[in-house]
């Protein structure tokens, strides 16, 4: 079973990570409770970075399809 998302909401998926990530550290500074800034904290840098190796590995997977040849091998 596979997942079919419309295009503009893949290509916002990894602002979207980053977006929330950098809304979680930030809480983090805000919160004083005993355990919750630790937990925005790592939760947010985990955010931060799914959302960059998201971008960068479709940006990579960009150029280098961009660099082969599309016809297929039968052909």
């Amino acid at each position: 079973m596979s997942l079919w998302l419309a295009k503009p909401i893949y290509e916002f998926l990894p602002y979207l990570y980053m977006l929330i990530g950098v809304l979680l550290v930030g809480s983090s500074w805000l919160v004083h409770a005993s355990a919750w800034p630790a937990a925005l904290l790592i939760g947010g840098c985990v955010a931060l970075l799914a959302g960059l190796v998201i971008w960068l590995r479709r940006r990579d997977y960009r150029t280098t399809q961009a660099q082969y040849n599309s016809r297929s091998l039968d052909e």
